[in-house]
Formats: structure tokens, sequence, C-alpha cells
């Protein structure tokens, strides 16, 4: 007969290392908790407080007047106009008055300002310019003045009776001329106060870029026989594109912002002839509370400005 082998007894269950034996059979393990500070959640942590402040006191604002732009009355009792202000605003002939007015100081005084910045930085990247740290700081200097107390400034100096500037053109013969009563000698007057408080500093953007520029393209130039004006042409201008469109692109909207300079010179006078955008957009809002249309200016304004500045990279930004 065969022999029955005795059965083995099963053999006992070993917990895996690093578990007690203590655990109960059955029971789920838990789950590891999620850390907060891990190495993809700190650059959000970090940037966490900026954009909630851009939440509370930007993209809420913006929201907010796009909103009042749509309604008419004051304060909590407001109803809902749709889109009457804005059709109102295509109506209104003050606020193309203040638009013209505008426009017409961007056309004069931008070009003419970063021009007189090129040429001045142009003045002081020269390889020969004595007690050039001084030049720049007092180059740079007027754009730290503050805005209101550029404008008290010039409208003493702009002043048709007691003012230094028709004192220096009577030493030559000028009659006086009356710059902040008259309307377009008032124009010339916001003109002349934006290019003084601002070509310093567009000046030294155009400075930082020159220096930027590789010394031997200019030598190369030169051993192909450009002349100063070739070489400008051909070399510096071309370098120099990225900084000219930011320049171009910020003085523009800084022009279509205007309000300091006029509001402190002339109010908007004489006749509304420096009655800028802005300043009609304050009148509303502040003057005669009509935050509904004041609400529907700003939109406006900042949808002249975006369009400004789409042309502006178009046309000028690099050509691949």
């Amino acid at each position: 007969m065969a022999s029955v082998l005795p059965e083995r007894a099963p053999a006992p269950v070993v917990a895996p290392p690093g578990r007690g034996a203590s655990a109960r059979p059955g029971r789920a393990r838990p789950r590891p908790r999620r850390r907060l500070l891990t190495r993809g959640s700190v650059p959000y942590l970090l940037i966490m407080p900026a954009v909630l402040g851009f939440a509370v006191f930007k993209a809420y604002p913006i929201a907010s007047s796009l909103w009042i732009s749509l309604t008419t009355g004051s304060g909590d009792d407001r109803s809902y106009a749709g889109l009457a202000n804005y059709r109102r605003l295509l109506n209104d002939p003050l606020f193309w008055t203040a638009l013209k007015n505008t426009a017409l100081i961007l056309v004069v005084q931008v070009p003419l300002m970063l021009a007189l910045a090129l040429l001045v930085a142009l003045a002081l990247n020269a390889a020969k310019v004595w007690l050039r740290p001084l030049w720049r700081l007092g180059v740079f200097v007027p754009s730290l003045t503050g805005l209101v107390a550029a404008g008290v400034m010039f409208s003493v100096i702009l002043n048709r009776d007691a003012g230094l500037l028709n004192w220096v053109l009577s030493l030559f013969g000028v009659d006086r001329v009356n710059w902040l009563g008259s309307p377009g000698w008032a124009r010339v007057g916001v003109v002349l106060v934006i290019t003084w408080h601002y070509t310093g500093y567009n000046a030294v953007m155009y400075l930082a870029g020159l220096q930027g520029i590789p010394k031997e393209l200019y030598e190369a130039a030169m051993v192909d026989g450009a002349g100063p004006v070739r070489r400008f042409v051909s070399v510096t201008l071309p370098q120099l594109r990225p900084i000219l469109l930011l320049t171009v692109v910020l003085s523009t909207i800084g022009t279509l912002q205007l309000f300091d300079e006029p509001y402190v010179l002339t109010g908007g006078g004489p006749d509304n002839a420096t009655l800028t955008v802005t300043m009609y957009l304050y009148q509303n809002g502040f003057k005669y509370f009509d935050f509904g249309y004041a609400s529907a200016i700003a939109y406006a304004l900042a949808l002249i400005v975006s369009v400004l500045g789409i042309v502006q990279v178009r046309l000028m930004g690099e050509r691949r």
C-alpha cells in the first residue's frame, strides 16, 4: 500500500518590513497626506499676493466700471441703460473736441520729443564729452519732477506779464505772448511742458540702447565706406528698433492719458482748447457725478489706446 504523507502546516504570515505586525487584518491603510509646500506649488504661493492684489485693486474695478458704463443714475439708485452712454458719447461734440485736442498734441509732441531725446542720447554717447555723468544727470532730472510741480513752475514761466519766457523774448524785441490765454499758444505751452518733462527719460532709454550696439558693426560699416549718416541709418536705427517701438508706444499711451499738465496750466481752456479726454472724463465723474458716462469715456479711451498700440506694434515690430 502507498504510504500517506502527512499534510504540512501553512506557513506563518510575516508582516512586510517597516509595517508593524500589530496591524489589524482587513483595515485600509491611511493615505499619505499631501504637503502644501512642494517644488511645484512654491511658485504659485509666491505669486499669490500679487494675483490677489491685482484681482482686488485692478480686475474688480475694471469689471465694476464696465457695469457702471451700462447704467444711469447716481449712488445706489442706478438703472440698467444698455449702450445709451456709448450712443451719447458718439453724439457729444465736447467729447470730440477733447479727442481732437488730444490727437493734435499727440501728433505734434510725441515726434518732437522723441527726436530731441534721440539727439541728446547721440550727443551723450559721443566719445569726447566733458563731464558726461553730470550731463546725464542734468538731462534726467526733469523727469523726476512731479507733474503738478512742473505745471505750477511753467505757469509762472509762461505768465504773460511777469513770466521768464516773455522777459527773455523782450530782450530780442519780441512782443509779449499770451501763452496761457490764447487757444493756439496754450496748446504750445502744454507741448513745452510735456517735452521738457519726458525728453530726458526717453534719452536715457536711447542711451542705454546705443551703448548696447556692438562696435564691430560700426567698424564693418566704416570698412565698407559708410559715412556718419549712412551708419546712423543702416546700423543705429535698426539696432534701436525695439527701444524706439517701446518709447513710441509708451509716449502715445501717456499723451492719450494727458491730464495733470493742462489741468494745472489752463484748466482745459481757453475755450476748451486744451481740454483732453481724461480731463473731460474727470469733469463728468467728479464734477457732475455722472459716473456712468465717465466710465463709458474711460472704455472708449481704452479702446483707442489698444487700437493705436496694436497698429504701432504691427508697423514698427520686427519683420520676419
